[in-house]
């Protein structure tokens, strides 16, 4: 856990015209762990928002994954 790692993600997502739907987030085995539902606009090109992600993450020195809804779905199915 850092201070700006949410306020960077949220510029990110800001820039990008991504709107955020729901933010959950907390401290799990010692851990900051948040989850974004969002709503990308169609035609954004998904690998490059991944891409683009994953440097993100690198810079605010977090892990940072991007997750198809239609495939989150399908693998929690799977669990379940």
């Amino acid at each position: 856990d850092q201070v700006g790692i949410i306020a960077g993600v949220s510029q990110y997502l800001a820039q990008a015209h991504i709107n955020i739907l729901d933010v959950s987030q907390t401290i799990m085995a010692g851990y900051f762990t948040m989850m974004m539902a969002v709503e990308v606009p169609a035609g954004a090109d998904f690998t490059q928002l991944a891409t683009e992600l994953t440097s993100l993450g690198h810079t605010l020195g977090v892990e940072i994954n991007l997750r198809n809804e239609q495939l989150y779905r399908a693998m929690h199915q799977l669990e379940g």
